[in-house]
């Protein structure tokens, strides 16, 4: 083992082999998740998920009248959500509604029920 600063005085290499052997197994899942956290670290897609994840779908329209930004800038934000596989989208007429995807929001899903606990306190 090479040596880079640590003081232990031994090293379980059974441990330390059966560790890496675990990391290489979630390899794909951490860069998954690692992008979906990525993307929701946002505050304005946060925001937007939130809203989503409350309402079940809206357009950006709506989001861009919530959030007090353009159309546009909240048009980038959709996309990078549903590249990232988090939200989806659905044609109605010349309407496009985004809604959240549940079985990929689950990471984030605590923070969703926190913000919504928090937005309903604050109504009371």
């Amino acid at each position: 083992m090479k040596n880079q600063g640590c003081i232990r005085v031994l090293a379980d290499e059974n441990q330390i082999k059966q560790c890496k052997q675990d990391i290489a197994g979630v390899e794909g899942k951490v860069r998954q998740m690692a992008g979906m956290m990525s993307l929701a670290g946002n505050a304005v897609r946060l925001n937007i998920l939130f809203l989503l994840y409350k309402e079940e779908q809206m357009c950006p329209c709506d989001l861009s009248d919530v959030l007090e930004m353009t159309v546009p800038a909240i048009s980038q934000h959709l996309r990078k959500l549903k590249d990232g596989g988090l939200v989806k989208d659905k044609k109605v007429g010349q309407t496009v509604f985004y809604s959240a995807v549940e079985e990929n929001i689950q990471l984030i899903l605590p923070l969703l029920k926190e913000l919504t606990a928090s937005s309903e306190q604050t109504v009371e």
